[in-house]
């Protein structure tokens, strides 16, 4: 019995050297992202509550801008990964211009909606119930930060496209040490512009942002840099702005499979917005408890997120290769590492529960309600990763409409009608109300378990004859 397990969901030490060899740049890549963020965050925190909930609003905005590019890359990605299996430059070539195309219009749109709207949308999560003067000095500074960071979109959304590219070739690395650059960076310009060190002025919310947007841009620089200087490993750069012609066929195709994709990153990411607007109608200390929470579980659930990531280039060259047989078997070993891993980050997560909250500069009912929330998202972890390991299991194979279904119908069907309901028709307590919809994503194991298991993601999108 346990020999049959093994065969089927434990691989060698080869398997597994080749595993971390791809996923720990990544997941140290965006380990130090999400470092920054905390940093920034705790920074902010010793500034006062008002600037922490202005910032963890405009967050969620950003999360949303974010997620969307991801998004928009993700669907030309999947090609970009079966060619580059298939040894096919051109194809590739191909797929990284329509990234770029793509997220040059996402930025267009976010920095025209985000510039328009900002009143409206940081008064979404703002109580009536909150005091007059923390509502006013929340929206002040969350529109000071937001017209900063704005600039930031840019960068982000083409270092995305070259990132994505950049990885597909098995190259790690190079986005993880433009990471590690762009974070020294952040600290120490979130230090001297948040506090008035070193000489600088004394910024507080609008120095964090300044920091931010340093950042993004050399991050962003490092990878595009490299891939222009290394072409006998990026062939796909060459001539790759000698036009932005793409085949009309392979054009139809990516927004085949890549439009769903865009919209279910956008739907899901708005969903997870709406579900904390949900949250805020219990009143800004709620906010800020978010925001404290989800700065470390964000960090925490950084390898659950990067090791699914590693499912849809694994398995997406081996299904590009036409190697059906060994996709399947590589990705059921895939999705055991991945929930086996994070029960074990889960349970280095909940020791810190009670103590990081401590760090921050706000009220004892805040911190109280943010230890709690560490340990519901904790628990949730295992299956949170499961879920994410099953929607890049179905990316891979091009299966977007069903991953659109598999995030977007989850969310929207089930996760924010609950939220709304137990937040606007219920009085339900916080602790309550949070707790039962984080943890209805075990129904989303579920659906994700018979849709993988039923072999439908098994496909080869770049065959010949299909080109």
């Amino acid at each position: 019995m346990f020999k049959k397990f093994r065969k089927k969901y434990i691989g060698n030490k080869t398997f597994y050297k080749n595993v971390l060899f791809m996923v720990v740049p990544m997941i140290l890549q965006n380990l130090v992202t999400n470092f920054v963020s905390m940093i920034d965050n705790i920074m902010i925190g010793q500034t006062g509550t008002e600037q922490m909930n202005g910032i963890s609003i405009i967050n969620q905005f950003i999360f949303v801008f974010n997620i969307t590019v991801f998004g928009a890359v993700s669907g030309a990605g999947i090609f970009g990964a079966q060619f580059f299996g298939k040894g096919d430059h051109e194809g590739q070539k191909f797929s990284v211009r329509f990234r770029l195309i793509m997220c040059m219009i996402i930025v267009a749109v976010a920095s025209a909606v985000f510039s328009i709207f900002d009143d409206q949308l940081i008064s979404l999560f703002l109580s009536k119930d909150d005091a007059p003067e923390k509502i006013a000095a929340t929206l002040k500074y969350g529109k000071e930060y937001m017209t900063i960071m704005l600039i930031g979109l840019l960068p982000f959304g083409v270092g995305q496209a070259y990132s994505s590219a950049v990885r597909e070739c098995g190259e790690t690395k190079i986005p993880m040490i433009g990471s590690v650059l762009a974070v020294a960076v952040n600290i120490l310009l979130d230090y001297a512009l948040i506090f008035g060190k070193f000489g600088m002025p004394q910024m507080g919310v609008s120095g964090a942002a300044i920091a931010t947007v340093v950042s993004k841009f050399i991050e962003a620089a490092v990878v595009i840099i490299w891939a222009h200087t290394h072409t006998d490993r990026n062939k796909y750069v060459i001539g790759l702005y000698k036009g932005f012609r793409i085949p009309a066929e392979l054009t139809i195709r990516m927004l085949k499979k890549g439009i769903p994709l865009l919209f279910n990153e956008f739907f899901w990411a708005a969903g997870m917005a709406a579900i904390a607007q949900c949250y805020s109608v219990r009143g800004l200390d709620v906010v800020a408890a978010r925001n404290i929470s989800g700065t470390i579980t964000n960090l925490f659930s950084t390898v659950y997120i990067q090791l699914g990531a590693c499912i849809g280039i694994i398995v997406g060259s081996r299904l590009g290769a036409n190697k059906l047989k060994d996709a399947r078997d590589v990705d059921n070993k895939l999705l055991f590492f991945s929930v086996t891993s994070t029960i074990i980050i889960a349970a280095l997560t909940l020791p810190l529960a009670h103590v990081f909250p401590m760090i921050y500069n706000t009220e004892a009912q805040i911190r109280s309600l943010a230890s709690y929330m560490i340990i519901i998202q904790a628990i949730a972890m295992p299956l949170c990763s499961f879920t994410n390991a099953c929607y890049f299991t179905l990316r891979s194979g091009g299966k977007t409409g069903i991953t659109f279904l598999f995030d977007f119908g989850f969310t929207f069907g089930i996760m924010i009608p609950l939220a709304f309901c137990l937040a606007y028709l219920t009085k339900l307590n916080i602790h309550i109300l949070f707790a039962v919809v984080t943890l209805s994503e075990f129904l989303k194991v579920i659906i994700g378990y018979f849709m993988v298991k039923s072999d439908l993601w098994l496909n080869n999108l770049v065959g010949e004859k299909e080109i």
